[in-house]
């Protein structure tokens, strides 16, 4: 998971990107120096980051997602509850369900992720 972590900055910047995609890298210097005050060496040095990760690619200039900000989310979901709870979905929601009370909508959602997950497995 270590290549998909983000800290404050690059989430930021990624946002950037999710939000205005496709966008040609002289846009993205142009969004990058008013968003964040940035100089275009450190636009090219972040993006060539996130490029070696997997998450954006730059090509001829244009630079899009390779992967959504839904399934960035949910890689990064997945492995936390992995890396936390061993893997185990009733663990998380225990633990997150000692100071979170679910709400009746709550429950009727995750009943219904159930069964819909159920039907797909069979």
């Amino acid at each position: 998971m270590e290549e998909y972590k983000l800290g404050i900055m690059e989430m930021r910047f990624a946002q950037l990107i999710w939000d205005n995609e496709p966008v040609s890298s002289g846009e993205l210097v142009k969004l990058c120096e008013k968003e964040f005050e940035w100089k275009k060496s450190t636009t090219y040095t972040m993006l060539r980051r996130l490029c070696q990760r997997g998450i954006f690619q730059n090509e001829d200039g244009t630079v899009t997602a390779l992967m959504s900000r839904q399934e960035f989310d949910a890689l990064q979901s997945e492995k936390f509850v992995e890396e936390k709870f061993s893997g185990s979905l009733p663990r998380f929601l225990a633990a997150f369900t000692m100071h979170n009370k679910l709400s009746d909508r709550d429950i009727k959602e995750l009943t219904r992720l159930i069964e819909e997950s159920r039907r797909k497995g069979l």
